[in-house]
């Protein structure tokens, strides 16, 4: 697989999000054998950063990732996140990234993980009880620890990124960007400005530009507990309209013999170096075809019948989910 960089960090430039493996989709947590060996797979085809978070289970996520991982550490960019568990009870069921908190998270991710240090440590939401000064301020203690080696943001905007970045350098920004949720396309220049990456998660609308919903009748027999139960993008006459924008996904990549995956995939890829997608699975066969998006080369014709595209109908979170997401 050809590399990427965000920041001074190099890495493959199709990465993996473990999140579904334990949490919010269906079947997450029935076989974590076979997530150990999409894991194992995913390395092996080149993959090097492989995303998790504590609030993943939470727990659970980061010790498969763990044990995933065992013997094969040196292989990995390790990333995980902090910030939406408060560990002493401060914010209950809120956001936390005083100070305090990270010191005691990223003790509590350090063990379940299995490992000395973290290669990309995220705060996952902005916490508006905390300035962000002291919150970078508390990860550059961190760094110079050696307990983690780059810093993350994930759902900041232009001046939260700018403010972090003035105490210490950030390495990625994570946010949801794909051909359906293209916000961040309004801080990718502020982003190559000051050299940060950008690490792209649910690149395939979580799943919806795979083709693998598309019937009311498929939403309803997804678990109680998938979120995409509630997605704005999964309900109604949202939900119709948006099965039409994937049919028209669909037909770029019968062009470029490829699946509807790939190529919004390879869409992604096409944006830049600096940007790196993370599809998420829990199976061998899924990371072998989204990594295979690394070989597919879409024409200038293609890439702009893309891009002229609209945005999927409904947003990409529910409103209480878009409270904490910063725009």
């Amino acid at each position: 697989m050809r590399t990427a960089t965000l920041g001074d960090l190099e890495v493959g430039r199709i990465g993996l999000g473990a999140m579904g493996m334990s949490h919010g989709y269906s079947g997450a947590g029935t076989d974590d054998a076979e997530s150990i060996r999409t894991i194992h797979r995913a390395l092996d085809l080149g993959v090097t950063l492989v995303d998790t978070a504590e609030i993943y289970g939470p727990y659970v996520n980061e010790e498969l990732v763990g044990r995933a991982l065992a013997g094969r550490r040196d292989r990995v960019v390790l990333a995980t996140k902090f910030g939406l568990i408060s560990h002493d009870g401060r914010v209950p069921g809120g956001l936390d990234s005083s100070p305090a908190n990270i010191r005691t998270a990223v003790e509590g991710s350090l063990k379940r993980l299995g490992t000395d240090h973290i290669d990309l440590y995220y705060q996952h939401r902005v916490d508006p009880g905390t300035p962000i000064e002291d919150t970078i301020g508390a990860l550059a203690d961190l760094v110079r620890q050696g307990k983690i080696r780059y810093l993350g943001l994930s759902e900041a905007w232009i001046g939260t990124l700018r403010r972090a970045h003035a105490v210490h350098p950030i390495t990625a920004l994570q946010s949801e960007y794909s051909l359906w949720t293209r916000d961040q396309e309004q801080i990718l220049p502020v982003l190559r400005e000051l050299g940060i990456g950008l690490v792209a998660y649910s690149p395939l609308s979580r799943g919806f530009l795979t083709g693998a919903l598309r019937t009311p009748a498929d939403v309803e027999k997804l678990d109680d507990s998938d979120f995409r139960r509630s997605n704005p993008r999964f309900t109604g006459e949202n939900f119709a309209r948006n099965v039409r924008l994937a049919d028209q996904v669909r037909a770029v990549a019968e062009q470029a013999g490829a699946t509807s995956a790939q190529v919004a995939l390879a869409w992604l890829l096409a944006q830049g170096d600096d940007v790196v997608p993370i599809p998420g699975t829990k199976r061998v066969t899924r990371v072998e075809e989204n990594t295979a998006a690394d070989a597919v080369t879409l024409t200038p014709e293609q890439l702009a019948t893309l891009t002229a595209l609209p945005v999927a109908e409904g947003g990409h979170h529910t409103d209480d989910q878009m409270k904490v997401i910063e725009r």
